[in-house]
Order: structure tokens, then sequence, then C-alpha cells
């Protein structure tokens, strides 16, 4: 079977062509502000990132219709329990409206289903453990304002691939393991997994958790609410603020901790400082999660971009090595096997295809 798969970041579109597990096709186009700037909103970038989709399948000599399966990264739809989903048009209207937020996911499932559209193939159309995947426990959702529940999006999609993957290492059932995935990349999120599910996380985007490379994270409520109200800010500046241009990029002026090691090289105190405390805000992430599982944890899994940085890594378990001795280190992501794995894994009948 041949697999397209689309997903969308806020400055990028990604897209891999499978046959069956085997990827022929893998192309990431970063997108400038300046062309992303005549979009009021997310939906409107539509036409423009199904048309880089469309030549890029002329270019390898593809077209719709030889196709077999689309997949999309799921967006801020309902929320939902882990798993594969074939898209309808009820998930159609709750990711055109931005349901639970507007962000660039929304138009991986939505390009997946034009596309098989365009092929007359929609119910091959589907999206795989999306952003707004909900296991918690319900003790986890209770925030402590009646108004705001503790469940948002998170890289649901990586944490069950790294967490699946490291159960096959080990011979093990993922349903049988309790583990801490930490997921480090643009956005941070730390999961706690115990039997089969993510019964507890940060919202990643909606501004919980460690400050990452381009978000605040957690902040004093007390001070956010007078900045909100000091009238230096409107509401759209303070959300980029917020999410886009907070945590290092809001210290250091980049989001490439490449590049802020290279500062420290060169002596930049501050930079080393802002690193250590992203480090240092991971670990305690990380040791909340343990009194989760009641300090019976298997292993404890980092993965990410930011993984492939030794500094980053080894500042982390200087402070979790108590935890366990068993932490194991997934550098990267792999998103687009994840999608097409999981895609291909229900259409041969070892998952359930779910209904939105």
């Amino acid at each position: 079977m041949y697999v397209l798969v689309i997903n969308p970041g806020s400055t990028s579109t990604k897209l891999a062509i499978y046959n069956n597990r085997t990827q022929l096709i893998y192309r990431t186009f970063n997108h400038r502000r300046e062309e992303l700037l005549p979009f009021q909103n997310i939906l409107e970038q539509k036409e423009f990132r199904k048309r880089i989709v469309t030549d890029v399948l002329k270019e390898h000599g593809f077209h719709p219709e030889d196709i077999d399966l689309f997949v999309g990264r799921g967006g801020l739809v309902r929320h939902l329990k882990s798993g594969v989903y074939r898209i309808n048009d009820s998930y159609i209207q709750d990711a055109s409206i931005g349901l639970n937020g507007d962000h660039a996911s929304n138009l991986g499932g939505i390009l997946a289903w034009e596309l098989a559209k365009d092929a007359n193939k929609e119910d091959m159309a589907y999206t795989v453990d999306p952003v707004v995947v909900d296991e918690c426990e319900p003790i986890a959702r209770i925030s402590g304002m009646p108004e705001i529940s503790r469940v948002g999006a998170f890289h649901a999609l990586n944490q069950k691939a790294v967490a699946y993957r490291y159960a096959a290492e080990t011979g093990k059932s993922y349903s049988s393991l309790r583990l801490i995935v930490a997921h480090l990349g643009g956005g941070i999120s730390v999961g706690t997994h115990r039997d089969g599910r993510i019964i507890d996380v940060n919202s990643a985007l909606g501004g919980d958790g460690p400050f990452s490379p381009e978000r605040v994270g957690r902040v004093p409520c007390n001070d956010l609410l007078n900045l909100c109200f000091s009238g230096k800010y409107t509401y759209e500046q303070l959300k980029t603020k917020l999410i886009g241009e907070g945590g290092i990029f809001g210290y250091l002026g980049t989001k490439d901790i490449r590049d802020v090691e290279q500062q420290i090289a060169n002596g930049n105190q501050k930079a080393k400082e802002v690193l250590e405390a992203m480090a240092y805000q991971i670990a305690k992430e990380i040791a909340s999660c343990s009194a989760v599982l009641n300090g019976w944890v298997d292993a404890i899994i980092i993965t990410g971009g930011i993984a492939h940085s030794c500094r980053v890594v080894d500042l982390i378990c200087e402070r979790i090595s108590f935890i366990t001795p068993n932490i194991i280190i997934y550098p990267g992501e792999d998103e687009m096997f994840a999608l097409a794995d999981g895609a291909l894994t229900a259409i041969e009948g070892h998952k359930k295809i779910l209904k939105y």
C-alpha cells in the first residue's frame, strides 16, 4: 500500500510517502514568517499547504489516485482516547473551527481527507493519536479552578510511539509498564504512563509544565494577571509572547538549542543559566510524575529533538537518577513513521479503527 503522511507544524509542512512501512519520500518545507503573514488564521493556510503536497506528489510521479492510505497529524479537536481514527465530517468540522484551539496540526486531518476525497477514497483518510488524547485519571484533571480543567494538548503521538518501542525492545507489554516519558521539543510534555494509558501529563501547548525553547510553561498566576491588564500588550501580542516567543527565545533570541550551546561555549553566562533552568524544570516535572506512580518507575524515557543535546540530557539525568537507573534516551521523533505505522496496523486488523 502507498501511504501518504502529512504533518503540518506552525512554521513547517512535513510529508512522506511509504510503500507499506518503507519510506520512499520525505520532505520538510520550512515556512518563513512572511509567507504565513497574509493568512488570518490556520484554516486560511489550507490551499497553500495542499498545493505543497500536490506539487511533491507530481514531482515524484504520483497522483492522489495512486495513494491507498491518507494519514494526517491529528489536531485540536475534541478530547479523545488514544488510537486510530477514521476521519469523518464531524472531525473535519471540529478541526476547521479549531474546537480546542487554532494550531497548524488542525490542517493534518483536513488535508488528508481532502486529498482522499480527490481520489474518491475518503474512507481511507485517518489520523493517529491526536495532540488532544485524554487518558488522564479524574484526579489529574482537577486544576483548583472549576472553570479550567488540566487537560490540554501534548505530544501524544511520539509519547505513545516511544513507549511502545521500549516495550518491544524489552519484550514486555506496554500495558504492564510504568513509565515516565519526557518529550523535549519546541514544546515540552512529560507524561506518566500506567496500564497502557497516559494517566497524567502537562499541557505542552496550554502553558503548563517546564518552559521550552519557545513557550513560557507554568508561570506565577498573579504576575501573569498583572501583565495581562498592564495595558502594554494586546491579547494577540501576549499570546505570542506565551506561545512562540517565550521560554529560551524570550531570554536569548533563539529557539535552537545548538545556538544556545554555542553561546555557552563563547562564554555567555546568561545562556548557561537559562539552559540549566530549563533542564531543572524538566527534572522537577519528571520527579513529580514519579509521585503519581508511587515511586515505582520501570523506566524514564527522554525523547524529542532536544534529546540530541548531551548537555541538556546530562543536566536532567543528574537530578532524576535517584528515581530509577533505567533512563532511556531516544533522540528525535519519528512522527511520520508513527502515523503511517499506526494507520497500517489498524488497516491490517491489529488495532481497532475508532469512530470520531
